[in-house]
């Protein structure tokens, strides 16, 4: 009899880039469940190392979480360095990071712009290069790197029935984002580096972050709850690309939005 397929990460490193909360603990939580050895990326949250230390005692394998600004490039690569030293080999990464900013276009600045440009841009480049930097020269296998991207990227979020919810940079930096992927694909095929992104829908979490407040608050008054996903229904996908099911897949956005964008 053959057996089941399974996904699992036995002995295998995995970094997740804002790990520690909403869909990225989702993603760090799938990975411990597969045997992976998790390393958690955040910024300033204090609650991290204790979800580390949480995930490890309650799936019996090596969480971490390390502080680490992705904005700046140096600061990053050697965090991936230490990581790899203390956990690895590394053989996956999920850049997650991202951030928002709610206000009409012309009440954005400059510093609006960097703000969420450095994060959901500029952040997931340097996580992605750090990766790669990694792995140059080395001879692994199924090296894979996942993006979190949104159907934001696609569509305008509403605030209210036909009123645009006021996020143009965030929508625009995940445009970005998707066009990213597929360079990096593009770029790092021949270091059998594979690069694809998830593009979540809307999702229901106790710390929902892939949303801004005012977008939870009418999806909640006026979309019934089916069109929520759970983190753990979007991290099947990011499994499933950092496996080796996914060795073909390369360049590709995966939708996981419970059929939003078929309407």
């Amino acid at each position: 009899m053959s057996k089941p397929l399974t996904i699992e990460f036995s002995g295998k490193c995995i970094i997740v880039t804002g790990g520690n909360r909403g869909i990225g603990l989702g993603f760090s939580r799938a990975l411990a469940k597969a045997g992976a050895r998790v390393a958690i990326i955040y910024k300033s949250n204090k609650d991290a190392p204790k979800v580390a230390e949480d995930l490890e005692k309650e799936f019996s394998v090596k969480v971490r979480a390390y502080k680490c600004d992705v904005t700046n490039a140096k600061q990053t690569v050697e965090m991936f360095e230490s990581i790899d030293k203390e956990l690895g080999p590394v053989t996956g990464l999920i850049a997650n990071a991202g951030v928002s900013v709610v206000k009409p276009a012309l009440e954005l600045t400059t510093e609006d712009f960097k703000y969420v440009y450095n994060v959901n841009v500029l952040g997931v480049f340097n996580s992605a290069v750090a990766a790669a930097k990694l792995w140059k020269g080395k001879k692994l296998e199924n090296l894979s790197i996942v993006i979190t991207s949104s159907i934001s990227s696609q569509i305008i979020n509403q605030a209210a029935t036909n009123e645009p919810l006021t996020q143009v940079f965030y929508n625009s930096s995940k445009a970005a984002v998707s066009n990213l992927t597929m360079g990096l694909a593009a770029e790092w095929a021949n270091h059998n580096i594979r690069v694809n992104s998830v593009a979540p829908g809307y999702v229901k979490t106790d710390q929902t972050d892939n949303l801004p407040d005012e977008v939870i608050q009418y999806e909640k008054d006026h979309i019934p709850m089916r069109k929520f996903a759970t983190p753990d229904q979007i991290a099947g996908q990011a499994l499933f690309l950092l496996s080796e099911y996914a060795s073909y897949m390369t360049g590709g956005e995966h939708r996981v939005d419970g059929g939003q964008l078929i309407w």
